[in-house]
């Protein structure tokens, strides 16, 4: 054995700069990683430089945080002083510096959005670059969100960049209320097509419906009983009684014999679906509004309209944003992540697998069992990584890019109160807002309003073809 083999387990020395260099970022490292595909190994590289920007962020918005940082932080004022932030680092919180952040993430992505257009194959100089260079490309991005801090005349900078930010994050809501449409579709197409082999389909269809039609009816009566009064909340009562009413619009156009006419696949799995996403950003709306406090007969202060539970819920403030800024993030990645595949890059532009290309799964968003089997072949010994890019990209590079950009500027909105920004902090935004609680509702409306779209396009435009 050579010297440089007997480093870590018998791997070459050189491995290591692979991790910095090469082509697959995530399995390099360590031989007890799982083998994993190159695209995805490339794609959790780059959510794991989001996932660290976006914890920046919140940071920046925590002023327990920057307090922390002053008590316990050596020559703190001294270190702030030195690199012109202020007394108190005053210029590196707050929703300012989230711009600044947010704008170099956002010009990091927007660059390989650039850099990788019409990129086809994994072969060329451009591919890889996108699919390697972490650690140079890590330093890149620090470089962006630092410089953005020296950026001049940051009043007017701030005032334009806020209505960019705005219009982005408007752009990665509708995509990712497309994704939900495209989801309930894809759904019920596929476990459609396993009833033409087993009569067993259609009873999975049957429970699975049924589930979700009873998850949206408990959720709108848990929401009548806790967020209405007798005498009160009335904006509540008018917010569910709306919304239930839309949930059996959809349900009754979805079954309606001219909708079923131009598309047989229809039915009430994707309604209860699209029921089950309205209720929940029908409860999440009504947890973001600001709490109502009126005075009772003794002249106290009581909160109304809320369910007496959730002010006990509130006091662990730590529990609270904990939970919603993973929750929350989550989310996003899922949504960047999703988007990014093939089926829902193709959705997305209005292209559908046929139908009866459809092998029905239980799990039907992942590839059919044995779908790597030609690609073990290209496992080489070291890296556990399977080069699935040899014949050509699975996904695009550039739309990849776009998408991440996106959700920087939604970050950006979301952790800095939307439209309420100069008063926001972490510790605040889990509290109420009405900006955040009309974002929400504003979301449902248009969700419903794409599904019914789905719905009724064919019969609005006979001479077109839709599948979904």
């Amino acid at each position: 054995m050579s010297p440089e083999s007997s480093v870590n387990g018998g791997k070459p020395a050189g491995h290591q700069l692979a991790c910095c260099c090469g082509s697959a970022g995530c399995s390099l490292c360590c031989g007890c990683c799982p083998k994993i595909r190159q695209s995805r190994s490339t794609r959790f590289m780059y959510a794991l430089y989001f996932i660290l920007v976006a914890i920046l962020c919140c940071m920046m918005m925590s002023p327990t945080v920057a307090k922390q940082m002053k008590e316990h932080i050596p020559f703190f004022e001294d270190f702030c002083k030195g690199i012109k932030a202020g007394d108190t680092c005053e210029k590196l919180v707050g929703y300012s510096a989230v711009y600044r952040v947010c704008f170099g993430m956002a010009c990091f992505f927007f660059v390989f959005c650039l850099l990788t257009l019409k990129i086809n194959t994994s072969k060329s100089c451009r591919a890889h670059i996108h699919n390697g260079f972490w650690f140079f490309k890590l330093l890149l991005l620090g470089a962006m969100c630092s410089g953005a801090f020296f950026i001049p005349d940051q009043e007017t900078f701030l005032n334009a960049w806020r209505y960019v930010g705005a219009i982005g994050a408007f752009i990665f809501i509708g995509i990712q209320l497309l994704l939900i449409v495209e989801f309930a579709h894809k759904w019920n197409k596929n476990w459609t097509a396993g009833t033409a082999s087993n009569k067993l389909w259609y009873a999975s269809l049957s429970l699975v419906t049924l589930i979700m039609y009873s998850v949206a009816a408990g959720g709108l009566i848990f929401m009548a009983v806790f967020y209405t009064q007798k005498d009160d909340c009335i904006e509540n009562k008018i917010l569910l009684g709306v919304h239930g009413g839309l949930c059996l619009l959809i349900s009754m156009v979805a079954i309606s014999p001219c909708v079923q006419n131009r598309q047989p696949h229809s039915g009430l799995l994707q309604s209860g679906l699209i029921s089950c996403y309205v209720t929940y950003l029908t409860f999440s709306a009504l947890s973001s509004k600001p709490v109502e406090v009126v005075l009772d007969d003794h002249g106290k202060n009581v909160t109304i309209c809320v369910p007496n539970f959730g002010q006990e819920l509130y006091r662990d403030e730590n529990l609270v944003i904990g939970l919603g800024t993973t929750l929350l993030i989550a989310c996003i990645l899922y949504s960047c992540l999703t988007s990014t595949t093939r089926s829902s890059s193709d959705a997305l532009q209005g292209r559908y697998a046929a139908p009866e290309l459809e092998v029905a799964r239980c799990c039907f968003c992942f590839g059919p069992d044995g779908e790597d089997t030609e690609d073990q072949q290209n496992v080489k010994e070291g890296p556990r990584v399977i080069y699935d890019e040899k014949k050509g990209t699975v996904y695009s590079y550039s739309y990849f890019h776009f998408v991440f950009l996106l959700a920087s500027l939604y970050v950006m909105m979301t952790v800095t109160n939307w439209f309420h920004y100069e008063s926001a902090s972490i510790e605040t935004f889990f509290s109420g807002s009405w900006s955040i609680f009309w974002v929400k509702m504003a979301s449902c409306w248009v969700c419903v309003l794409l599904y019914l779209w789905t719905l009724l396009a064919p019969l609005c435009c006979p001479s077109r073809q839709f599948s979904v």
